[in-house]
């Protein structure tokens, strides 16, 4: 793996793929715990609702930055 930015195969410097891939990420966790979340409910396990909400809020609150820090750097 090189240490050097390059963008060269993706035509997107690796710092901009980098944050659009977390981006991704954290809204695709956020999806999965709705599934899960649902899960805890049916078996009425609330630790495991809170747990599995709290994720999701913080998967959210990534996305959210990430997008702030990915539109600035865009200039929109």
């Amino acid at each position: 793996m090189s240490s050097s930015e390059t963008g060269e195969v993706t035509g997107t410097k690796d710092k901009d793929y980098n944050l659009i891939w977390y981006i991704e990420a954290c809204l695709s966790n956020a999806l999965r715990m709705e599934t899960y979340i649902q899960d805890a409910e049916r078996q009425n396990d609330t630790e495991v609702v809170e747990l599995f909400r709290k994720a999701q809020a913080d998967s959210r609150k990534g996305a959210e930055l990430g997008k702030q820090l990915l539109r600035s750097r865009l200039g929109g």
